[in-house]
């Protein structure tokens, strides 16, 4: 058990030469986990690299609610060192976007707010537009395992390595309009299966993208 203040420490030292931290948390909170993974490596091209890269913050700036449009996007702004975090109460659902499994159908659910699609402003490396989505969602299904959370992935991305994440965490995304069986089967859903809060923080350098799961046992201001 660590204090809010001490997360708050730790959390702007991913930042350090930045002006973004982790929120405060009052009362007593515990990181339960972290993972973490280079935006640098994401692919063996740079060119290419920097299109899932780009893909990746700006699914979290959108998650944010800092992105609705494309003429929303500044990429320098979403390029930018800083933080993300949603939250999830307990029995609370997360799906990677809106088409779920009959399951979790009528649940209270967040999503990334997004279709990863040339419509909401997604870059393409040539094959098609959302490069990259994969990596965050096998980065967070990582995470959120390590977590002890409940967590569930119909379609693993074992056709292709997801760098520095073990391969049993890979996680296959899908979004296409209409067919919302297909993209139900491929999408990423996680359970707050714990008696209290638990916030995902996300914090980027620049350099490396990693993501913290926060128990909050008090309030967060």
């Amino acid at each position: 058990m660590i204090t809010g203040h001490l997360i708050a420490l730790l959390a702007a030292a991913l930042v350090a030469t930045h002006a973004y931290a982790f929120p405060y948390f009052s009362g007593g909170s515990t990181v339960r986990t972290e993972r973490s993974f280079s935006l640098g490596r994401r692919f063996t091209d740079p060119w290419v690299n920097k299109v899932f890269s780009d893909n990746i913050l700006l699914t979290l700036a959108r998650m944010d609610g800092n992105i609705t449009k494309p003429t929303d996007i500044r990429w320098d702004e979403v390029t930018k060192p800083q933080t993300f975090s949603f939250s999830l109460a307990p029995g609370e659902l997360f799906a990677f976007h809106e088409d779920v499994l009959d399951q979790y159908k009528g649940k209270p659910i967040k999503t990334m707010k997004s279709h990863f699609n040339y419509s909401d402003g997604f870059r393409s490396s040539g094959a098609l537009f959302g490069d990259g989505v994969c990596h965050l969602a096998s980065l967070l299904y990582w995470a959120a395992k390590s977590a002890g959370l409940e967590a569930e992935v119909p379609a693993n991305h074992n056709f292709a390595p997801i760098p520095q994440v073990p391969r049993e965490y890979g996680v296959s995304i899908y979004y296409m309009p209409g067919a919302p069986t297909a993209n139900a089967r491929q999408n990423l859903y996680i359970t707050n299966s714990l008696a209290d809060p638990v916030r995902f923080l996300f914090a980027s350098d620049g350099q490396t993208l990693t993501i913290r799961v926060i128990q909050e046992t008090g309030n967060l201001n």
